[in-house]
Parts: structure tokens; sequence; C-alpha cells
């Protein structure tokens, strides 16, 4: 007997909105079982579309799964862009404007669902199928640090900080601002706000004293103090 299925259960659906569907279901099934755990059959099933659907938009699991890294990246990229336009670059107080980035760094870029997933995919899969993350490496961190790096030398230039390397020094500041958030992150869990503030702050804190005019001042006298001993 041959089962008749209403096409009211599935209403038609645009190209872009059915394509977005299976990338959203792929990336699910990708951070729940993996690369190697998730197919095709399970990723249909859960964008409600059908095998040959998902075929004809993304060809195999390979080229779906650089699909789904590929709409990360750019929905992240949108996040971190539009935060890098909050940037103090005329700060009046340096400590609670950074502070202020940091923490909406940590909000809209590193604990909202896209970064969740990226991150579990890149820790999950990167290093057993580096290939499947090249473009990521070029158009995330090779966009976003360098676009981050530019806005703290701008900072050193106005004399807000000394910084040899902006680049260095964007890394680590994005090290720093969400390294307490680390241990959530690996259980699988989203931190709570009063984590992703403590974590932005003592981040801050951390980079000034590193980077910060008066420490580096200090440095600074003490070696031509024992240069001239």
């Amino acid at each position: 007997m041959k089962l008749h299925v209403s096409p009211d259960i599935f209403p038609p659906r645009g190209h872009e909105a059915k394509r977005m569907s299976i990338v959203d279901a792929a990336a699910s099934v990708f951070c729940r079982e993996g690369f190697a755990g998730a197919n095709i059959d399970l990723i249909a099933v859960e964008a409600g579309v059908s095998r040959q659907t998902v075929y004809n938009h993304h060809g195999d699991k390979e080229r779906l799964f650089i699909a789904v890294v590929r709409d990360l990246t750019e929905r992240c990229n949108a996040g971190i862009f539009a935060t890098f336009a909050s940037f103090p670059d005329q700060p009046k107080d340096l400590e609670a404007d950074l502070i202020g980035f940091a923490i909406r760094m940590n909000r809209n870029c590193i604990c909202n669902r896209d970064g969740k997933f990226l991150r579990k995919l890149i820790q999950t899969e990167g290093e057993r199928y580096p290939e499947l993350f090249a473009e990521w490496r070029d158009q995330g961190p090779g966009r976003t640090w360098p676009a981050l790096a530019a806005r703290f030398a701008r900072l050193a230039h106005a004399g807000f900080l000394v910084i040899e390397d902006p680049d260095v020094a964007a890394r680590q500041f994005l090290a720093l601002v969400n390294a307490e958030l680390q241990t959530t992150f690996m259980l699988g869990g989203t931190p709570q706000d009063d984590e992703v503030v403590q974590s932005a702050t003592n981040g801050v804190r951390t980079f000034l004293r590193a980077f910060g005019k008066r420490q580096s001042a200090a440095r600074a006298d003490k070696h031509s103090a024992l240069a001239g001993a």
C-alpha cells in the first residue's frame, strides 16, 4: 500500500529558506553526533526535507559540513564586526570602556548559539579534519584578528596603551577576556551573566597590566636604571 503524504505537512518553502533549514539542522546534528557519526538521513529528518533535497543543495556530507562552517563563520563575523563598531577608540575611562567592550564580545560573539556551535565543531573535529576548516581560518581569524589589532594599534598611537605588536595584543586580549568561561564551555554549558562580566573584567585588568601606560613606563624606567648601573 502506497502511503500518501499530504503536502500540507511540509508546506512549500523558498530555495534560500530550505537551504538555511538544512544548514541549521546539519549544524545541530554535527555538533551532537560529530562528523563521523552524522549522516544525511538524520539531517534530512531534522530539517524536514527529503534526503534527495539535501544532496541537491549541498552534495555529500563533507561539502555540507564545509557549508555549515562557512555559514556559522559568516554569522559570527557579522556579530563580531557589529561589536567592533563599539570599540572604545577614544576612551574616557580605558579600563571601564574596555571591560564594557569585552562583555559585549562575550555576550554577542562567544556565548551565543552560532559561537557555541562553531567552537564545538572546531574543538571536536578540527584535529581530525583540519582541511574542513581551511576556509574558517582565512575568513574567521584571518579577518577578525587583524581588524581588532588595528583598533588596538590606534589606541597605542593615541597614547592610551604601549604595544609593540598589535597582532599579539589582539590575540591575547581575546584569550584573556573569555579565559574563565572555558570550563563551562568544555562541559557544554552556557555561562551565566555574572560569569561573563567577571571573566571580561579580570581579563581586561590583566591585559592592562601588560599593555597599560603606567606599567609599561615603569618597566622602561627599570630597564633604563639597569642600563645605567
